[in-house]
């Protein structure tokens, strides 16, 4: 494992649809050991340990983040946006913003009216998106040379790491690529086809993990993404179960997931002494499996996850203790896979 690579990983730009960036921090990480690295035109990029022309086990970690895109730009320089995934408008208040401008990157922050200038009325209401803007700090005539519509931006925080937690605004998912590629790493003695994607687009709709999972046709896949940690305030544990910090991997049960990939998890964890807990997801999971495990014929697929606090805000926070427990059942799970698994209901 390499905390650099995490860093770097998690410091690349990368809203949905726009994940060059960060795909070429993963694509170069890939290339240091994988046998095969490469990238489709949907953005997805692919790293394979193994025969090549072996059924595939594929590992899939979403690379893109929530992000913002300019859907206006005022005679003031004011620079107005729409969501990019799923926002809670009232965490972009004041937090600076990364427009990536065709000419070189701008940061701004987001504005709203000062609580001086409200009315009472306007104090008690909640902020919706169209209500901030973004100031870069430039004169109108610059702003409009250098941002148009359709420019795109993600929260600019720094990367904190404090023992074993680490805090960025890319964590969801940028872990989960980050677990797929290091299980791939500890996968690759197996002797299996193994196949680690980075894919796009998961926060509008999962597109990137359904090209790839139609592309590659695998066995067997194993989506990797973040789930709710649970001892944080207001979240209930009888809606959403336990899995808190320390606690490892969070094995997601679901009608659309293989009830014998489950199983055989479990009892990998169990063999290998890898702390484990069980989610329950009643109809989708909301993560690439939903899309993964209707390509083609279908595919076995399972959920593993990483618990997160602060999901879809400017500092989310992992335990590293639960990513290692990730990459190491994975690994695990993928290194003694049969040659030719039965998963049939």
């Amino acid at each position: 494992m390499s905390l650099n690579f995490l860093k770097s990983l998690l410091e690349a730009a990368a809203p949905s649809g726009f994940e060059s960036r960060a795909a070429a921090v993963w694509a170069q990480e890939a290339q240091t050991f994988a046998e095969r690295v490469y990238r489709d035109h949907y953005g997805n990029v692919y790293a394979e340990v193994g025969p090549e022309d072996a059924p595939a086990v594929m590992l899939s970690g979403h690379l893109d983040e929530i992000g913002l895109m300019v859907t206006h730009v005022d005679d003031k320089g004011l620079i107005y946006v729409g969501a990019i995934g799923g926002w809670d408008p009232q965490v972009l208040v004041a937090q600076r913003v990364r427009l990536l401008a065709e000419d070189g990157d701008l940061v701004g922050v987001v504005g709203k009216k000062p609580i001086h200038l409200m009315s009472a009325s306007d104090r008690d209401k909640v902020s919706q998106i169209d209500d901030l803007w973004i100031d870069v700090g430039l004169e109108a005539a610059e702003v409009k040379r250098r941002v148009r519509v359709g420019t795109v931006g993600v929260i600019e925080q720094p990367v904190l790491v404090v023992g074993e937690r680490v805090m960025s605004p890319s964590i969801d998912n940028r872990i989960g690529a980050y677990v797929v590629l290091e299980a791939l790493r500890k996968a690759a003695g197996s002797g299996r086809r193994v196949v680690a994607v980075a894919s796009s687009q998961e926060e509008i709709g999962a597109y990137g993990a359904r090209v790839a999972a139609n592309r590659l046709d695998p066995v067997v896949a194993i989506a990797v993404d973040v789930t709710f940690e649970t001892t944080q305030p207001g979240v209930d544990v009888k809606r959403v179960g336990e899995a808190p910090f320390g606690s490892g991997a969070n094995l997601a049960v679901s009608p659309l997931l293989s009830p014998k990939v489950l199983r055989d998890l479990i009892a990998t964890a169990e063999r290998e002494n890898i702390p484990y807990t069980l989610g329950a997801n009643p109809r989708r999971t909301s993560t690439d499996a939903d899309e993964i495990v209707l390509a083609k014929t279908g595919v076995p697929g399972a959920v593993v996850s990483i618990p997160n606090r602060y999901m879809h805000s400017p500092s989310e926070m992992i335990d590293m203790r639960d990513v290692r427990a990730c990459i190491d059942l994975i690994a695990a799970y993928a290194g003694s896979l049969e040659a030719s698994p039965d998963f049939t209901r």
